[in-house]
């Protein structure tokens, strides 16, 4: 996988980041969880790693965390001022989950898939040209 520099910033502006490291994945999530934390039918999300690759710019003191009683590593980061999802580190997986709308600039990989497709809404996006998993593939 290639090696990137992403920069992205939450819609208010206050929070800003820069990541450097391997591009691993990039997955459009149909769990209800993502659907929740992002409000739309699947949050697309980026990942890369190391998790120590992760800068916060500018905003750090800004951040809001909300870690999901019941699971095992599922959070949400986000500016607490305007609300907008943030990356966020993930230890076990050692990388940093990067929410693709935050961006400033392209992603440097193409999604790869349709997660928990199972999970999606009725509503929500048909399938298209990229492969679809009930789970993790």
């Amino acid at each position: 996988m290639p090696d990137a520099t992403v920069n992205g910033s939450c819609l208010c502006g206050s929070v800003a980041y820069q990541i450097r490291g391997e591009a691993v994945r990039f997955y459009h999530c149909h769990c209800s969880r993502c659907r929740k934390t992002s409000g739309t039918g699947h949050a697309s999300n980026l990942f890369i790693r190391p998790q120590t690759s992760l800068e916060w710019l500018r905003g750090e003191d800004m951040l809001k965390h909300y870690k999901v009683p019941e699971a095992d590593r599922f959070y949400n980061l986000f500016c607490k001022n305007c609300g907008s999802p943030m990356p966020r580190v993930v230890p076990e997986l050692d990388g940093v989950l990067i929410p693709a709308g935050s961006l400033d600039c392209e992603s440097p990989i193409k999604p790869g898939a349709r997660i928990f497709w199972d999970s999606r809404a009725d509503w929500s996006c048909s399938d298209d040209q990229i492969p679809v998993f009930d789970e993790y593939p």
